[in-house]
């Protein structure tokens, strides 16, 4: 049984979120730069059994393709080219960062630690993650 790993993708940072081998519980796995999510995810899947990963897919309020989509797509399309093995699937990541931020504040988080970007990152990761799972669970 695999893990779901999630991904916030950004044009300079990835915020990455990972399940519980169970798939129960979505956690904050790391934040790195755009360049080297390639190398990161390779060498995660050799040492994790990660059977989905979920790409955060922006839409326009509207249910309209997002600016930001000329970048995520171009990585999704390489995403499925290298690890064919793995299901890639996408889930709207509308406000996932405002809700971030809101969660931040709620847990008490100073106002210094909520101005980084890879923090805001890594949770809107956790969202896409968390969401995508109550959405899976309430197909079945």
């Amino acid at each position: 049984m695999g893990r779901i790993l999630a991904i916030d993708y950004g044009r300079k940072r990835v915020g990455i979120a990972v399940t519980d081998p169970l798939k129960i519980i979505a956690n904050g796995l790391e934040t790195v730069h755009s360049k080297d999510i390639f190398d990161f995810l390779e060498d995660y899947l050799k040492k994790e059994q990660v059977e989905t990963i979920v790409v955060g897919y922006p839409l326009t309020l509207k249910n309209e393709d997002a600016e930001a989509l000329r970048f995520i797509n171009p990585f999704i399309k390489k995403l499925i080219k290298k690890f064919p093995e793995v299901n890639i699937d996408t889930y709207d990541e509308r406000f996932t960062s405002k809700m971030a931020t809101a969660a931040m504040i709620q847990g008490g988080m100073k106002k210094k630690d909520r101005q980084n970007k890879a923090t805001v990152d890594k949770i809107s990761a956790v969202i896409i993650l968390q969401s995508y799972m109550e959405f899976k669970s309430m197909q079945k």
